[in-house]
């Protein structure tokens, strides 16, 4: 009994021993107080990338959503390609969203009044619809939205759509031509284009000069072959001028062009330069007397003339005749004159005084005048 009770004292003194002996690591050191108890970690966070917007929702600039749709068969509507190819003799129908829309096409239309062309406006779209459609309806069909204060419109060029249809009809590989032959003037300051238009998309168009007869390369820098307008002449210069057509082939068949006279006119654009003149600055009672107002302009320019003479208050009968006529001023260039003549018979005392003459332009006016004398 008593050896079992001398074992026991002793293997409770050898335990106290070890936990009263026992020393912390050597890669460890004591806490301090209040220093944060939580253990370090090796382990590897992955860096949260914040997600950058996309670019197109960081622009302030509103996009720009075609407003066009087509009317398709059965009712069905889809928004119309860049480009569209139609058959002649269909129908067209367009509409516009909104509840004012203007609306822009082939000025052809325009030119003829044609009543196959309705434009309509409904409480929520515009609508343009065209009937037995030909060749010569081939271009650019286009709407936008209004934005109006009053009487005052202006376009919303947030709202818009457009589409370019090419109307093909057989036999027609060109949108037909009012003439036979036309005039492009050459201006060394902007593009000149000759019209060779097509009604297919996929026909290969060539330009040609007929004398000496040889093909006009579209080579891309002097003059390029825009399927909406045409060849166009990016430069102009004397060396262009000439007759040429256009020679078109798609399908196996191929079809000439009208002939385009091309004549370089070098006038700067501006107003007219404008010069007065009278047949005789001091007239006798009786006497006939003209005063001619004269414009040099560029050839495809239309000038307006409008006169304020003496008896005008007094409703003196005089006689106001306008004409114009194309002058080659050596060198290849071609100008446009253009007159106007006042004539009075039988010269009287109210005649007396200043004849005024306004000449306009698309880019200005100008008035000039000279003085007329009793004798």
């Amino acid at each position: 009994m008593k050896i079992w009770l001398l074992l026991g004292l002793l293997l409770i003194h050898e335990a106290l021993e070890d936990v009263t002996g026992q020393h912390p690591p050597k890669n460890k050191r004591p806490k301090e107080p209040g220093e944060n108890r939580i253990k370090p970690t090796n382990k590897k966070v992955k860096p949260k990338i914040p997600k950058i917007k996309d670019r197109d929702s960081a622009d302030p600039t509103p996009k720009t959503q075609s407003i066009m749709t087509q009317m398709m068969d059965k009712g069905r509507f889809q928004k119309p390609a860049a480009t569209l190819s139609l058959m002649a003799g269909q129908t067209l129908e367009l509409r516009c969203k909104g509840n004012k829309i203007g609306w822009s096409y082939p000025a052809y239309l325009d030119t003829f009044k044609d009543t196959r062309l309705s434009v309509k406006q409904h409480e929520r779209y515009g609508q343009l619809t065209l009937v037995n459609s030909t060749a010569a309806d081939t271009g650019e069909f286009s709407c936008w939205g209004q934005l109006c204060t009053g009487y005052v419109c202006r376009r919303d060029e947030a709202k818009t759509g457009s589409t370019y249809i090419f109307f093909t009809e057989k036999g027609e590989l060109f949108v037909p031509s009012p003439s036979h032959f036309d005039v492009v003037y050459l201006n060394p300051d902007r593009q000149a284009v000759v019209p060779c238009r097509v009604t297919v998309r996929s026909a290969k168009v060539t330009l040609h000069r007929e004398f000496p007869a040889k093909e006009i390369p579209a080579n891309g820098t002097d003059i390029v072959y825009d399927l909406k307008r045409g060849f166009v002449y990016l430069q102009p210069h004397s060396g262009h001028q000439g007759v040429v057509y256009c020679k078109a082939e798609a399908g196996g068949k191929s079809q000439i062009s009208v002939k385009y006279q091309l004549l370089y006119a070098e006038v700067p654009r501006g107003p007219p330069s404008t010069t007065i003149s009278a047949s005789s600055n001091k007239v006798k009672g009786g006497d006939d007397l003209s005063i001619l107002c004269t414009v040099l302009g560029e050839p495809d320019v239309e000038v307006e003339f409008r006169w304020t003479y003496p008896g005008q208050k007094d409703e003196r009968p005089v006689t106001i005749q306008d004409s114009w006529r194309l002058i080659h001023r050596g060198l290849g260039h071609t100008t446009r004159i253009s007159q106007s003549v006042l004539s009075i018979e039988d010269f009287e005392t109210i005649d007396a005084g200043y004849y005024i003459c306004t000449a306009q332009n698309l880019q200005g006016q100008t008035t000039v005048a000279t003085t007329v004398e009793s004798s």
